[in-house]
């Protein structure tokens, strides 16, 4: 599950869009918002919401996506068109008898499509919370993407109990493996009765053991997924992630969160004579993402997000990306681990955590570990069994009271990959796509956040392939929203199934198509493509462009690993050649030198030389010369400022200029005298627009000079309002204002900044 955004709202960010409201369809009733939509592919219905399951067919050409009330089909192409949607309500009597429970009868008495799973060639299954009467049904969609079908018969629905929660704020996952469903979910209407339940299908239902704290302490589930064990299908095992209260933590702390897998065994049968219609194999681990600290004082991220499992060339051994955030009020943070499932198999053979009575202490079993051992499927591979059915009585008794194991799963490393900390967001969502480049191979991970951005991070080998260390690439926004999102951020990926490369993102108010890469953002010099490090692009003689495996170009150039352009950028005709920018400023006023480097790995140095011919030296920062994220602000400027300023980055030990402002402080820029007034102007209107850290709106900062008969103020006016500096800005050489009639002058300047004040 994934979703991904458009490089142009990285800086131009859309405000109060999430709020505005869903975006477009192309069919009668779905409407189209105005701005995100004409960056980038978007849908949504206009009294929905709640885009929380999304599957990709690549067969039908379909994204099909479960909503509030709602189902959808939507293009793969162009989400925007040949949409189709399935109006799905609950009942009326359902919403009138979750209202009179006490439930929001607007909010919370809907149908909310919780699970949705591709059944067979023809039909989908989706299951819904139905105003806390949940239901399932088999949708009609086609064999092929050129047959329009797709609907539901609204009375053949089946009950949706231990496939969907009751309520729409719980946490459910499922898979859908052959005819039967596995899922983590609460069962009951107050949400206390969680299991993992397996559905559907001609074997009997089979749940966790009920009210038992040891086997689920209020989980969250997050993710399911199936994993082989062997070349006998017998062998194969369910993973549920999910996280709860931890039954082993210190007592007099508290709650605390842990993280688990757990894992059953698909051929599970429950037990004979006892753990009647119970899994017999279920065994859970912590999942462990911590920062090793001194003296054994780890900084541990507790709370499970979401999971992505990338498949590797051996199905049995995918690699487990999962996203964490911590559960204390005094450090916030996210992190992303990785797990083998080597690892993960090693725990669940270790020792099992036991604890002889409520005053003791859990430690390892040291006991005798009863035949065959418990976790262990019933097959030809690993023993004679052919059910857990004729499991000893003893096996499923240690079963029942030994679900913990006592050995958790630590992350590839040790250490998380990648994560931040003291930000103002939440992970949320991860995917992850494995990109084939010149020097290798590279996983490429997208990261949700509960603010709307995205992060684009990709894992490169330090010293060796075995050490790795992450670098950002991107930080977009693609949901503009004013607060955090109550319901994360959905994901779906088609990185590995659809040719285009294309992601699919939902949220609690829309749906987004964008691309895995946007190489024209790093420029057209070799250096800039090079510093990028992006695996999906390469410079090709002229500019940054997608990387394509296999083809014979003479100039491909690409280098994930070293990034090193003194290599490989020797044919650049551009690499001596920097961007000249003049700005103009008056003496006692304000001056922004704007530099943005399109690579966030990159570190900015400012010099300056008074002219061409004195030496260059570094601007020192200060109270008048301040740092910003996009340049170097000066306050008060002087005579003394005057000069060139070269703006340069330094990247993985190479440096190169990215711009060069030549400032300018004639004092007669006032007088109205100068062609470059109105240059000077409109980059002040552009600084007003977005004024810089340490100028807010409304402050004096900006100062101008008492000078000339017209543009001289009243004794004690030295210092201005925004208000009052444009409008003796705004008299020209007649001694009237310019209004509309100055397509680039001041009056159209005012009326632009009418809104601002």
């Amino acid at each position: 599950k994934l979703w991904f955004w458009n490089l142009a709202c990285q800086h131009a960010r859309v405000p109060g869009l999430a709020a505005r409201g869903l975006l477009a369809v192309g069919q009668k009733g779905i409407s189209r918002a105005p701005c995100l939509a004409q960056l980038l592919p978007t849908a949504g219905l206009p009294h929905s919401c709640c885009y929380e399951a999304l599957l990709l067919d690549e067969e039908r050409g379909r994204l099909f996506v479960g909503a509030q009330n709602h189902l959808l089909s939507l293009a793969l192409d162009d989400i925007s068109q040949r949409g189709r949607k399935i109006y799905w309500p609950a009942p009326v009597e359902w919403r009138e008898e979750c209202n009179w429970a006490g439930k929001d009868i607007t909010a919370e008495c809907m149908n909310f499509v919780k699970i949705l799973h591709p059944y067979n060639r023809t039909h989908l299954y989706a299951c819904g919370t139905g105003a806390f009467h949940p239901v399932c049904a088999f949708i009609e969609a086609g064999q092929h993407a050129e047959e329009p079908v797709f609907k539901l018969d609204p009375h053949h629905t089946e009950d949706g109990k231990g496939k969907s929660p009751y309520d729409p704020r719980h946490t459910a996952a499922s898979v859908l493996v052959g005819e039967e469903l596995y899922s983590g979910v609460a069962t009951d209407l107050m949400g206390r009765d969680f299991t993992i339940f397996r559905s559907l299908g001609r074997r009997p239902s089979i749940r966790t053991e009920q009210h038992d704290s040891r086997w689920l302490n209020e989980p969250k589930f997050v993710a399911v997924f199936l994993v082989p064990e062997s070349e006998d299908p017998d062998d194969d095992k369910i993973y549920f992630f999910f996280r709860e209260t931890a039954v082993e933590r210190q007592q007099g702390l508290g709650k605390t969160s842990f993280a688990r897998i757990g894992q059953i065994c698909r051929n599970d049968m429950g037990g004979q004579r006892s753990l009647v219609n119970k899994w017999t194999t279920f065994l859970k681990a912590r999942l462990v993402c911590a920062v090793p600290g001194p003296d054994g004082a780890d900084t541990h991220f507790d709370e499970l997000r979401d999971v992505f499992l990338l498949q590797t060339r051996d199905k049995r051994n995918p690699l487990i990306y999962a996203i964490f955030s911590t559960s204390s009020s005094v450090f916030q943070g996210s992190a992303v681990c990785v797990y083998t499932m080597a690892d993960i198999r090693r725990a669940f053979l270790g020792p099992f955590a036991h604890k002889e009575g409520p005053n003791y202490q859990w430690v390892s079993y040291q006991g005798r570990v009863p035949y065959p051992r418990p976790g262990m499927c019933p097959s030809k591979t690993f023993g004679t069994f052919g059910s857990t059915k004729d499991f000893p009585d003893e096996v499923i008794q240690f079963a029942r009271h030994h679900p913990l194991m006592y050995n958790p799963v630590l992350p590839h490393g040790q250490r998380p990959l990648f994560l931040q900390a003291t930000v103002p967001y939440t992970f949320t969502r991860i995917a992850v796509d494995r990109v084939t480049a010149a020097d290798g191979h590279y996983d490429v991970l997208f990261i949700g956040t509960d603010v709307g951005t995205v992060l684009k991070v990709v894992s490169v080998p330090k010293e060796s392939w075995h050490r790795m260390e992450p670098l950002l690439l991107e930080e977009l926004q693609i949901f503009q929203v004013r607060i955090r999102v109550p319901h994360p951020t959905t994901w779906a990926c088609s990185a590995l199934l659809f040719p285009q490369h294309q992601l699919y993102a939902g949220s609690t108010t829309a749906l987004a198509q964008l691309p895995l890469h946007r190489c024209g953002a790093y420029g057209k010099a070799c250096a800039e493509c090079c510093l990028a490090r992006d695996p999906y692009c390469a410079w090709d003689g002229n500019n940054c462009t997608r990387y394509v495996p296999n083809t014979k170009r003479r100039f491909r150039r690409q280098d994930v690993r070293n990034g090193d352009p003194n290599v490989l950028c020797s044919e650049d005709p551009r690499r001596d050649t920097v961007p000249q920018k003049q700005l103009y400023g008056v003496e006692g006023s304000t001056v922004f030198l704007e530099c943005i480097p399109k690579s966030l790995q990159a570190h900015i140095l400012w010099t300056y030389q008074r002219t061409l011919n004195d030496p260059q030296r570094e601007v020192q920062m200060d109270e008048r010369v301040v740092r910003t994220e996009r340049g170097v602000l000066l306050r008060s400027v002087q005579r003394s400022d005057a000069g060139l300023y070269l703006c340069h980055a330094t990247e993985h030990g190479f440096t190169q200029p990215l711009l060069r402002l030549s400032l300018d402080g004639d004092r007669r820029l006032l007088s109205g005298g100068i062609p470059g007034r109105k240059v000077w102007y409109r980059d002040f209107l552009q600084l007003v627009e977005r004024p810089p850290a340490g100028c807010a709106p409304g402050s004096r900062g900006w100062k101008r000079n008492r000078m000339g008969n017209r543009g001289r103020s009243k004794k004690g006016q030295g210092v201005g309002t925004w208000a009052g500096d444009r409008q003796r800005l705004g008299r020209g050489r007649d001694g009237g204002r310019r209004r509309d009639r100055d397509k680039d002058g001041v009056g159209k300047g005012q009326q632009e900044r009418q809104g601002y004040e």
